[in-house]
Formats: C-alpha cells, sequence, structure tokens
C-alpha cells in the first residue's frame, strides 16, 4: 500500500521528534549542555538545541559525530527502551564474565526486582 505525500510528512515529522527527545535524553544523561554539545561536534552553539526543538536535522556524517560523542551506537541510539547505553553495555561486558551459577543468580535478582 502506498503512502502519500501527507502520510510521508507525517511519518518524517513523527521521527524527527523521536530523534530529538533521544537526543535531549542521551544528552541530559551525559550530564552535557546543548550548546557544549554543539561546539564539541564542531557546529554553531545552538545546533544541538536547533535539532532538540526539530529546527533542523543532522546530516548522517554529524548523526555519526553524535553518537560517538554520547559514547552510544547508532543502534543504541534508537533503542528507546535502554535509557543508559553505556551502563548496559559495561554491564553486559561484566556478566559475560560470569559461570552459568552466576548468571543465573543475577537473572533471579533481576526478576525479583522487575516484580516490585
Amino acid at each position: 500500500m502506498e503512502k502519500t505525500e501527507k502520510e510521508i510528512d507525517e511519518a518524517i515529522e513523527a521521527f524527527q521528534k523521536k530523534f530529538a527527545l533521544r537526543l535531549s535524553r542521551l544528552r541530559t544523561l551525559r550530564k552535557v549542555s546543548a550548546r557544549e554539545m554543539s561546539l564539541a561536534l564542531g557546529q554553531s552553539n545552538g545546533y544541538i538545541n536547533n535539532i532538540e526543538t526539530g529546527g533542523a536535522f543532522p546530516s548522517l556524517k554529524t548523526f555519526y559525530n553524535i553518537c560517538e560523542y554520547l559514547h552510544v551506537s547508532p543502534q543504541e541510539f534508537f533503542e528507546e527502551e535502554n535509557d543508559d547505553p553505556e551502563r548496559l553495555r559495561g554491564l553486559i561486558e561484566d556478566l559475560k564474565k560470569l559461570d552459568s551459577t552466576q548468571l543465573k543468580m543475577i537473572s533471579d535478582i533481576v526478576k525479583s526486582i522487575q516484580k516490585k
């Protein structure tokens, strides 16, 4: 089923809003201002703020630079349910070092926490 131009425009707008919210969330998690991040990326001081408010959208190259700056992969950037990608990645690396019994204990603890 082919989408109309209006439907495509609406989908793009929704995507840009989600992108902006995710960028803001990850930037805030790193405790960095939009201005500081903009300048660190070699952009004008309002660049990140402009993305977060829907006034701009980054190029693919800039998106990769944003991910690098935030210490997330492009995949992690879009994992909305992953509130702290860097911490989760570290935890997974630590979990890989555990034996089967230890993993079971950690799994039981996580399940117990989730029930509360």
